[in-house]
């Protein structure tokens, strides 16, 4: 359960600095950017192992990144170019 916990935590942390650097003009601060992703991977880690049980530790991860990359997703913002008005505003 540690090497899955610390496993999440890096992956989660690879994917929200990737995150940051791909899509850091639509994100908020970095540090909450760079918080959320391994915080979302170990809320998703404690999930999944809850749900599975132990000796799974290849799907523990997956529900990780998972739950890391919707939380991420979460604070991405609509980017300037695709706002659109109405006709009759």
């Amino acid at each position: 359960m540690i090497l899955e916990a610390l496993g999440a935590t890096l992956l989660g942390l690879a994917l929200a600095w990737a995150t940051a650097h791909r899509l850091g003009h639509r994100l908020p601060a970095r540090s909450l950017v760079l918080s959320t992703g391994p915080a979302g991977a170990l809320i998703g880690a404690f999930i999944t192992h809850m749900a599975l049980g132990p000796g799974h530790a290849a799907a523990t991860l997956a529900g990780a990144v998972a739950v890391s990359a919707a939380l991420l997703s979460l604070l991405l913002r609509p980017t300037r170019g695709r706002l659109r008005h109405s006709a009759t505003a």
